[in-house]
């Protein structure tokens, strides 16, 4: 695809960059930031870099957050139920179960799952520390894992239920609501509010 200038072919070639965006939709989105004032161009690549510069990780959840406790573990959200902890893949699925309302506890973040076959151990999952966090916490008395229904999902959890054998605590995993090889953060809210609210005891 030919281009009239080279400053609008290097914002198409950037913005492509961005997974689901293809060439023509990054054209379309150029051309819109071209047409908007100037001030506009500029929030967007402020908030961008404060994207990159200021998100941080909460320390204790691995949430995305913007201090070292995300809302939840500093306990500025007085409703949150802390008897019970959800393991998720990664940020995504953390709003995609908070916006189905069916669910008020707490949250922890792998950062990934184990796929062997991408290179991805457990040692570079988030694992350890949630562990750690589960010995620390006492009032937790239910593990309920969230992951996406397919191999790596299943792995995952299969290795970290071993893991919390030795724990006294009730493990759980969502209801099979969400098709298998399907991924949380895409399934609809109806879908998975039914998925927290059935799950079932697990058996690894």
């Amino acid at each position: 695809m030919k281009y009239p200038s080279e400053t609008i072919e290097n914002s198409i070639n950037e913005i492509s960059k961005l997974p689901g965006i293809g060439k023509k939709t990054a054209l379309r989105l150029s051309l819109h930031i071209l047409k908007k004032e100037k001030e506009y161009s500029k929030n967007l690549a402020d908030s961008i870099i404060n994207l990159k510069e200021k998100t941080r990780f909460c320390e204790e959840c691995h949430v995305i957050s913007d201090e070292e406790l995300c809302r939840n573990c500093n306990n500025e959200n007085i409703n949150i139920q802390k008897n019970k902890i959800c393991i998720v893949e990664d940020t995504p699925d953390v709003i995609a179960i908070q916006n189905t309302n069916q669910y008020n506890g707490l949250f922890h973040v792998l950062s990934g799952l184990i796929s062997p076959i991408n290179g991805v151990g457990p040692d570079n999952l988030n694992i350890d520390s949630l562990i750690r966090r589960l010995e620390k916490n006492k009032e937790i008395e239910e593990v309920i894992f969230a992951l996406s229904p397919n191999l790596e999902g299943d792995t995952t959890t299969f290795y970290i239920s071993k893991k919390l054998s030795a724990l006294n605590l009730k493990i759980t995993t969502i209801a099979r609501g969400v098709p298998i090889g399907g991924e949380i953060e895409y399934a609809d809210e109806v879908t998975l509010g039914r998925s927290i609210i059935t799950r079932i005891n697990y058996k690894g």
